[in-house]
């Protein structure tokens, strides 16, 4: 943890450190992903194999990639009725957000009378990843298949790391199926985005690959492009607490150290405020309360990357969280809801102390998947319209082509485009 106050002598240079690009343009792994890629895109079902077998410690035979039925039969018999309900109740809210976000088909006159508009289809087929690892991400399944299913998407395909007994978490894939997932792959990592990228003889290639994962599945992600759509950019986990002196620590504190809790160990947070006494009172809080939690170990790993940073004043406060466009920001301010207006950057805003970014985590109904390292000031979260593929449609008539004509021609002259001109030119 880093503590910087705004009276230090380099508090400008401890800033520069403090916006330093994140784990998502690292230039290793950036090369060491180039180079898993590579393997998949030649080596196809071949390359996956080895692949999970030196990450994920699993012995497979290309038949075993795919999780078969009997399986998730098996694991929708293991959920329980606590299950059932927390994936129902969070299905609901996630279900009913999407409808609200889904475009819709629209159709005007231009100036020469002719229809003009745009049509929406869901995509076909595409390709979502779900995070496993030390924290299989059951809640992630519903926070992007859902969103599919609403789009329409007939072949929604997951893929999902397994143990190294080739299994995958049972509750996981509950969620997936009980979302819409139409198949599931028992493959991880940058591997994975590579076999949805470019396909395998056993997973077909989709048109779009979304859903968040670590430094390696985001570094995948950028390096397919062209091959395949993305979403967006959602790597490791990151919080910013924008809090002056009626925010409470132990709150801000818990708030933290959820969000370092995945474990990667690139996470970041950031608590910006205005108050030296509550600097100091949640850093005793995040000590305090970091003794009494099951996954200490990976939190205090990533809780190198945590800054806890006096300003000025909130003003200052709201300028720091747009330079770092943090995933989740939540402000426990006085007058919340006017502050956050000034924020633009942010995946997601979470306003005054009752809605700790845990809710949008599971079942406040937006999706979790949000753009981290800084993305978020190009990217917005994952929407159900980016299941959408738009197309404008075009319709004239005789008349209305008549009144375009003369445009047309003037357009190909200055262009030297004469065939362009005898397109429109000939019909008359």
């Amino acid at each position: 943890m880093k503590v910087i106050r705004h009276t230090d002598a380099d508090f400008t240079g401890q800033l520069r450190e403090v916006t330093a690009p994140s784990s998502l343009f690292d230039a290793g792994i950036e090369e060491r992903t180039r180079a898993i890629l590579e393997q998949v895109r030649t080596r196809g079902d071949e390359a996956l194999l080895e692949l999970t077998e030196r990450f994920d410690g699993a012995r497979l035979r290309a038949e075993q990639l795919a999780v078969t039925r009997a399986e998730l039969v098996t694991a929708s018999l293991k959920a329980d009725p606590a299950l059932r309900a927390a994936v129902a109740e969070a299905e609901t809210n996630i279900a009913a957000f999407a409808k609200k976000s889904r475009r819709k088909n629209w159709c005007t006159r231009n100036s020469h009378g002719a229809a003009v508009g745009e049509k929406f289809d869901p995509f076909q087929r595409v390709g979502i990843y779900i995070p496993g690892g030390t924290a299989p991400l059951v809640s992630t399944a519903l926070m992007t298949v859902t969103l599919a299913k609403v789009a329409g998407c007939p072949e929604i395909v997951v893929c999902t790391p397994c143990g190294k007994d080739g299994s995958v978490n049972p509750a996981l894939l509950f969620a997936a199926r009980a979302a819409g997932a139409t198949e599931i792959y028992r493959v991880g990592g940058a591997q994975a985005i590579g076999a949805m990228a470019y396909g395998t003889r056993t997973i077909r290639r989709v048109q779009k690959v979304f859903g968040p994962g670590n430094a390696y599945v985001v570094a995948a992600k950028r390096l397919v492009v062209g091959h395949v759509a993305i979403d967006l950019l959602p790597g490791p986990s990151e919080l910013l607490v924008l809090a002056d002196d009626t925010a409470n620590p132990k709150f801000a504190a818990a708030d933290l150290l959820a969000q370092v809790e995945h474990g990667s160990g690139h996470e970041r947070v950031w608590l910006v405020t205005t108050s030296g006494k509550m600097l100091k009172a949640v850093e005793q809080e995040l000590a305090r309360q970091l003794a009494r939690l099951a996954r200490r170990p990976f939190i205090e790993r990533a809780l190198a990357n945590a800054w806890l940073i006096q300003v000025k004043s909130l003003e200052d406060g709201v300028a720091l969280a747009n330079r770092l466009a943090p995933e989740h920001c939540e402000v426990m301010t006085r007058g919340a809801g006017r502050l956050s207006a000034g924020i633009v950057t942010a995946g997601a805003i979470f306003l005054g102390p009752w809605s700790p970014t845990v809710l949008g985590d599971y079942v406040a109904g937006p999706s979790h998947t949000l753009p981290t390292g800084g993305a978020g000031a190009s990217f917005a979260g994952l929407t159900v319209d980016q299941f959408q593929r738009r197309t404008s449609i075009v319709e004239y008539r005789r008349a209305s082509l008549k009144k375009a004509l003369s445009a047309v021609r003037k357009f190909a002259e200055l262009e030297g485009l004469d065939a362009h001109g005898k397109s429109a030119e000939s019909r008359f």
